[in-house]
């Protein structure tokens, strides 16, 4: 056995558009087209996209202070 390490083989891509299921074009990677990448640019922008969030409560069941937001 030899000390040399192994040379890897680049990876190919193969996640498809988030958007639409296509190969990803390499100019609005990881989408496949402009239209998809505004399609999720608007989504983004209309607030389609969030993070669910819930409460925290103290020890006495009771709302924590700063956790009153909207």
């Amino acid at each position: 056995m030899t000390d040399q390490p192994i040379p890897l083989k680049p990876r190919k891509s193969r996640a498809a558009c988030p958007i639409c299921g296509r190969p990803p074009a390499p100019e609005v990677k990881p989408f496949c087209s402009p239209r998809c990448a505004d399609i999720d640019l608007g989504r983004w922008l209309n607030e389609s996209y969030r993070v669910p969030v819930t409460e925290e409560t103290d020890e006495d069941g009771e709302t924590a202070p700063g956790a009153d937001r909207d």
